[in-house]
């Protein structure tokens, strides 16, 4: 809710998520970053419940990377 206010209080003529489908190909076209770093950024859970039991990091220092170079992106 809260990007969906900050897109309505721009008055962008987009929708959130069109706005988190359009990271995720960014991600996988045009940047190295692992598709599980750009999984997390979106707040996706891990389908594989082995994996999800493993998986012990919040990938912060990756995705602090990330999101630089998406803002970077976004602000062309």
């Amino acid at each position: 809710m809260t990007l969906l206010k900050i897109l309505r209080d721009m008055e962008l003529d987009v929708t959130v998520h069109g706005f988190r489908s359009a990271f995720r190909d960014w991600v996988a076209e045009q940047t190295n970053y692992p598709g599980e770093i750009a999984e997390v950024a979106l707040a996706h859970s891990v389908a594989n419940k082995v994996e999800a039991a493993y998986r012990r990091t919040d990938f912060l220092r990756k995705r602090t990377l990330l999101m630089n170079d998406w803002a970077a992106y976004c602000y062309g």
